[in-house]
């Protein structure tokens, strides 16, 4: 019974999902004037991805990451929810 290793899982899944529907309300509080703050926003990772080219195989490496307040609620909103159940 691999209840601890599912449980780790299970708390990545919620974290992730939390991440993106809180990304997606954050894009649509956007469009309200008195929730614009909800969609401020900062980006880093990789500005322009790197090619790796090995005349057989053609490999680009790519990363991105946009959080946002309404994303970071998000998460944490699925952290608690994650502790109750």
């Amino acid at each position: 019974m691999a209840t601890k290793e599912k449980n780790i899982w299970i708390l990545i899944i919620f974290i992730l999902s939390g991440l993106v529907i809180g990304g997606l309300l954050g894009e649509l509080a956007s469009k309200v004037d008195w929730l614009w703050w909800l969609s401020y926003s900062g980006s880093f990772g990789l500005e322009n991805p790197i090619i790796l080219d090995l005349s057989v195989v053609k490999i680009t490496f790519a990363l991105m990451f946009k959080i946002s307040i309404s994303s970071i609620i998000g998460m944490v909103l699925a952290i608690f929810i994650y502790k109750k159940v």
